[in-house]
C-alpha cells in the first residue's frame, strides 16, 4: 500500500493541487475548488490550487495525501500511517475529524495514542500463526487481554508440567514393582503423554530489534558544526533568519516548526555542504538519515546496500549487524525497493552503525518504525558520542534523547 501510494504520489509531482485532486475521480468533477477547500481545511492546510505539488514539503505532501482520500467521500476510509509527516497540529486535527467520521475507518499506525482516541476495536496480525485476531476496545485493552493470555498459558502449562512429572515418577515406580503394577504404569505413562498434548502454545509476541550502538568517527575533534543563518519559509516564500548555533562532540541540535517550515530542506542542504551560513567541518564524515530513504539505492540488495558503506566489516560481521536489525535468512538478498518502509528504516540504522559518523542529521526517524523499536533507537541515539541535528513531532521520543539547543525556525 505504501509503495503504490509512493508511485500515485510521484507520478504526480509535476501536477498542480487542483489537477491532483481531479485525478481522484474517473470523471471530470466542474465544482470540484469547493469540494478542495474543504478537505483542505479538515487536514488544517492552506494551499493555492495552481500550486504545483513538489514545492510543498513531506509534511504538506502527506496532509494532500490524506486529503485525496477524504475527497472521494468513501464508505471505507483506509489509513496507511497517516500520521507520518505530521506535525502536532496535524495530527490534532486528523484525530478531531476521525473522532467524528460517521462512516468506517481501518486505520495501520504505530502511534498508541493516535489510535486510542478514536477506535472502537483493533485487528491484530499475528507474525507468528499468520492469522488476523479481533479484539474489542483500544490499543491499551489489547495488550492487557493479551499479557492475561499469556500469563493463563504459562500458568495451565506449568500446572500441567508438574502433574507430569509426579506420574511419570509414579509410573517408573510401579513398573519397578512388577506384576499387575506395570499395567498401572503404562496407564500413568499414557496420560503423562496426553498431558503433554494438552500444553498450550504460549502465545509469542514480535520483539524488538537488538540494543545497538552508532560509533563515533575517530580523530574528530574541535567544532563540528557551525550554523550563522538559515532560510525558512514564511507566507510560500523564503526568508533568511540568523542564529548562532555552534555543536562538537556530544552536542545535539533539534529543529522544530510546523510542516512547510524548511526543516527538511535545511537538513538536506546541511548533509550536501550546500548550506549558505551553515559550515561542518572537513574532516567530519556524515550520516544522514532522510525521511523518504533517498539515501539508499532501490535497486541494491540489502547486502550490497550495507556493504557499500562497510569499512572494516567481514561478512560475517555484516550478517550479524543485519540480523540484530531483523533482516534475516533470504532477506538480505532482497532488493531495497521491495522492502516495507519499516524495513528500509531499519537498514537506514544499520549503514549509520557501519558508517561510523562524526556528525548524524536525523530528519523523522521514527516514520513507519514499529514502536516496539522506538525505546532502543531512542537509547542508541542517546548514547551516540557525536554531534547530531534532529527532526521529529514525537514528543515521546524527543524526550528520551538529551537535546541541548533548539532551533524553532517558526520564530
Amino acid at each position: 500500500m505504501a509503495q503504490a501510494k509512493a508511485l500515485f504520489f510521484r507520478n504526480l509531482l509535476d501536477s498542480t493541487v487542483r489537477e491532483f485532486f481531479q485525478s481522484c475521480f474517473k470523471e471530470k468533477i466542474y465544482d470540484i475548488d469547493p469540494k478542495i477547500d474543504e478537505v483542505l481545511e479538515i487536514v488544517n492546510l492552506a494551499a493555492d490550487k495552481d500550486r504545483i505539488i513538489k514545492s510543498f514539503s513531506g509534511g504538506q505532501q502527506a496532509r494532500l495525501l490524506l486529503a485525496s482520500a477524504i475527497i472521494q467521500n468513501p464508505d471505507l476510509l483506509l489509513l496507511d500511517e497517516p500520521t507520518n509527516n505530521l506535525d502536532k497540529d496535524g495530527i490534532a486535527h486528523l484525530t478531531r475529524f476521525l473522532i467524528d467520521y460517521n462512516k468506517t475507518c481501518v486505520v495501520i499506525s504505530h502511534d498508541a495514542d493516535f489510535l486510542n482516541a478514536f477506535t472502537h476495536g483493533v485487528l491484530y496480525l499475528d507474525a507468528f500463526t499468520h492469522k488476523v485476531e479481533q479484539y474489542v476496545g483500544d490499543y491499551f485493552d489489547l495488550l492487557l487481554e493479551i499479557s492475561a493470555r499469556i500469563e493463563r498459558e504459562n500458568r495451565k502449562n506449568a500446572q500441567l508440567a508438574k502433574r507430569i512429572i509426579e506420574n511419570k515418577e509414579k509410573a517408573n515406580y510401579f513398573a519397578y514393582k512388577g506384576g499387575k503394577m506395570r499395567l498401572v504404569a503404562k496407564k500413568m505413562r499414557d496420560q503423562a503423554e496426553e498431558m503433554e498434548e494438552s500444553k498450550v502454545s504460549v502465545r509469542k509476541e514480535d520483539k524488538a530489534i537488538r540494543p545497538f550502538t552508532i560509533p563515533f568517527q575517530q580523530g574528530v575533534s574541535g567544532e563540528i558544526l557551525n550554523i550563522t543563518s538559515f532560510s525558512a519559509v514564511k507566507n510560500h516564500k523564503s526568508v533568511q533568519r540568523n542564529t548562532s548555533i555552534s555543536l562538537r562532540k556530544g552536542e545535539r541540535l533539534l529543529l522544530a516548526g510546523p510542516n512547510g517550515i524548511g526543516k527538511t530542506t535545511l537538513l538536506e542542504s546541511l548533509a550536501s555542504g550546500k548550506a549558505k551560513g551553515a559550515k561542518i567541518a572537513s574532516d567530519v564524515k556524515v550520516g544522514y538519515y532522510r525521511q523518504d530513504f533517498s539515501t539508499l539505492n532501490f535497486d541494491d540488495t540489502v547486502f550490497q546496500s550495507l556493504g557499500s558503506v562497510a569499512e572494516d566489516f567481514s561478512e560475517e560481521e555484516l550478517r550479524s549487524l543485519a540480523a540484530g536489525f531483523q533482516i534475516t535468512g533470504d532477506l538480505i538478498y532482497a532488493k531495497i525497493g521491495s522492502l516495507s518502509e519499516g524495513q528500509k528504516g531499519l537498514v537506514s540504522f544499520a549503514r549509520l552503525v557501519m558508517q561510523k559518523p562524526g556528525l548524524l542529521i536525523l530528519d523523522e526517524p521514527t516514520n513507519h518504525i514499529n514502536f516496539r523499536h522506538l525505546p532502543v533507537i531512542a537509547s542508541a541515539l542517546n548514547k551516540y558520542e557525536g554531534a547530531m541535528v534532529l527532526v521529529s513531532h514525537i514528543p515521546e521520543f524527543v524526550s528520551q534523547i538529551r537535546i541541548d539547543q533548539i532551533i524553532d525556525m517558526s520564530k
